[in-house]
């Protein structure tokens, strides 16, 4: 990458701002997502590359450690997914990496579960990274209500943070989930919704957020989340 220069060829301080933000920006390692082989990390792959923020598949201690944020995807039962971490040996440098060297972390659907300490659907305990344990919804026989709930639902409560930087800006967004946290301390709630009554959406403690639902789904705001969650890394 060349510096840029002015017409009498000297670096000029605007050039130079944009020349090291790009710099940051597609860095080795700028966003780095985990892939234990649970879900599909193409479609989040995609996004940040519209977004012009460089992401990477991580695979190994070593690529972990290399990160400097990380997202943890997930789709289907939750004991396969904390299994897949501890088989691909990437469970404790997971927890080195989140707790110790306090790299960002994003939970994506069921890996926003996994970070939770137990969940209903399975035995294994969760990464414990937020205190609280994964129901199932459930409703009364005369409910119209589905499970899973599938479908688009806009945030309500929402708290500021790195996610959502404006917290009265509309925010919707794509959710496919029998399974939701609740959270043991509600100050570690970022953001619900409702489905026959309100459940915890997105969560945030430290340098540790998860989301229900899946941002790289949701069009304008999931990208506009992904962003912000990018800015964590800078």
């Amino acid at each position: 990458q060349t510096r840029p220069q002015n017409a009498q060829g000297k670096t000029s301080l605007l050039g130079m701002t944009h020349f090291i933000i790009s710099g940051m920006l597609w860095g080795t390692g700028m966003i780095s997502v985990i892939d234990y082989g649970i879900g599909n990390i193409g479609s989040i792959l995609s996004m940040y590359s519209k977004l012009g923020i460089k992401a990477i598949s991580a695979r190994t201690p070593t690529d972990l450690m290399a990160a400097r944020a990380l997202i943890l995807p997930g789709v289907g039962h939750f004991d396969a997914g904390m299994a897949a971490l501890r088989q691909n040996g990437l469970l404790e440098p997971l927890r080195d990496v989140v707790l110790q060297k306090k790299t960002p972390l994003l939970g994506i659907c069921l890996g926003m579960q996994m970070l939770a300490d137990s969940s209903e659907e399975g035995e294994t305990p969760g990464l414990g990274f937020i205190s609280g344990r994964n129901v199932k919804f459930r409703f009364p026989q005369e409910s119209t209500r589905k499970v899973p709930n599938m479908g688009w639902l806009e945030l309500t409560n929402v708290r500021m943070n790195a996610l959502f930087p404006d917290p009265q800006a509309e925010q919707r967004f794509y959710f496919v989930h029998s399974y939701h946290m609740c959270c043991a301390s509600a100050d570690h709630v970022a953001a619900q919704a409702d489905y026959g009554g309100l459940f915890t959406a997105a969560v945030n403690l430290d340098n540790i957020w998860g989301t229900q639902f899946h941002p790289e789904k949701s069009h304008k705001y999931g990208m506009a989340l992904l962003k912000g969650f990018a800015s964590t890394a800078l």
